[in-house]
């Protein structure tokens, strides 16, 4: 993944003319964190896990970034995701650069308190490369507001009350209002933004989301309520279609009671694989990575992704779905809602005052609506794909933020740019 991750940079940095010796400081994380995680389970039995943090970037400001439990987590994955949200915080334009992380363990195989040791022994061992001026870590796959109030409970038991340690928490331990279904809104602000330029809403389309977690429900939701027809969608159980539409607030007590959508009586069972290649306006990855690839993009029949996931397009799936003149709305500008109401999280911690939604959710509007046109822009001039137009606003806010602080990173002059 780091690899695909690495290309889409090269591409940019290609257009932009950069050196060599520039476009390594680019790409080189900042720091690697590995620890060994030993607990117990709660038969006495010893767990062994690992955990990582991969720390990418700070010209920009603090560290940004998810925490992933997940079996195959691993370096690599951690890597490409850290570098992913360098760009990703620069394409909206807020203060922070890239970090990612997490364990390589299965939640669904653990109990409670189980997912508690393992979280709070982790915190313990990468304490001191987290805090809320060096490294903020928020919800990612598999983890969630609960996750996040275990992990500043702990942090606070070494270094004071510290809720800017991480973001994504409850409402009630310092969270932000409106965190939980940021990423999913900015999905639909994007999709809103490319739909204006030929004069069109969110009622004139039809969509297909595949996956129906946080981000794929509340996508579905908020472009259902707009007056989209959502026509399939799929989890890990499969899928359900509906050319007419599916009733997505009915799917939403559906899954709440059932915890799949398989099985919701008013739409017609698919192949979860299938919604990929369903016929729609629309499709929304908002699973995991590499969803879309060589072997089914040729038969997306779609006008637009919006890729609610990191990375569930391939490069070579990239490749041939824009050659069909199919239009990519990158992750690092798509699924940007989720940092960047993260940051108002952050930015009210820190303040230690509450933001009502309504202004989380302008905010998050205008960030948004603004960060599509710059890329937008950027594109149509240079005659670049949007996801390379993303990449190039990335990068050259990056690179002007480390000239003005005269390094890169990692120490190196000014003139080293050159």
């Amino acid at each position: 993944m780091l690899e695909d991750t690495n290309l889409f940079f090269y591409r940019a940095a290609d257009f932009l003319d950069l050196s060599d010796r520039v476009r390594d400081v680019l790409v080189t994380p900042r720091r690697v964190v590995r620890v060994e995680i030993i607990t117990e389970s709660d038969d006495g039995e010893l767990l062994h896990h690992m955990g990582y943090r991969v720390q990418h970037n700070t010209a920009r400001g603090p560290m940004k970034g998810g925490l992933r439990f997940h079996p195959s987590m691993n370096e690599d994955h951690a890597a490409s995701l850290a570098s992913l949200m360098t760009w990703k915080t620069a394409v909206v334009d807020i203060p922070f650069g890239g970090a990612k992380g997490g364990i390589n363990c299965d939640p669904s195989q653990l109990s409670e308190a189980e997912l508690n040791r393992i979280t709070t022994t982790f915190v313990e061992l990468i304490r001191e490369i987290i805090g809320p001026t060096i490294d903020i870590p928020a919800p990612d796959v598999n983890t969630n507001a609960k996750v996040m109030g275990w992990i500043m409970d702990e942090y606070s038991k070494f270094y004071g009350f510290n809720p800017a340690v991480v973001t994504g928490k409850p409402v009630d331990l310092f969270g932000s209002l409106g965190r939980e279904e940021a990423t999913g809104r900015g999905v639909m602000y994007s999709l809103e933004e490319y739909l204006k330029n030929d004069g069109r809403k969110l009622r004139d389309v039809s969509v297909a989301i595949q996956g129906f977690g946080n981000v794929g429900s509340n996508a579905a939701r908020l472009i259902s309520e707009q007056g989209g027809r959502i026509v399939a969608v799929s989890d890990i159980s499969g899928g359900i279609a509906n050319d007419g539409g599916i009733d997505i607030p009915k799917l939403l007590d559906w899954v709440a009671q059932n915890k799949v959508v398989q099985g919701f009586p008013d739409a017609d069972p698919i192949d979860g694989a299938a919604v990929l290649t369903y016929k729609a306006d629309v499709l929304i990855p908002a699973a995991m990575e590499n969803a879309i690839t060589e072997a089914n993009a040729a038969q997306v029949q779609t006008e637009v992704v919006v890729e609610a996931a990191n990375g569930p397009v391939s490069p070579e799936a990239h490749d041939l779905m824009t050659s069909r003149g199919i239009t990519i709305i990158p992750d690092i500008l798509a699924n940007a809602g989720g940092v960047t109401v993260s940051y108002f999280e952050w930015s009210q911690n820190i303040q230690q005052f509450s933001w009502e939604l309504d202004r989380v959710n302008t905010e998050l509007e205008r960030v948004m609506r603004r960060a599509y046109s710059s890329v937008a822009k950027l594109s149509t001039e240079s005659g670049l794909d949007l996801r390379t137009a993303a990449f190039v606003l990335a990068i050259k806010r990056v690179l002007s933020a480390a000239t003005a602080r005269r390094t890169v990173g990692h120490h190196l002059p000014a003139s080293a740019l050159l």
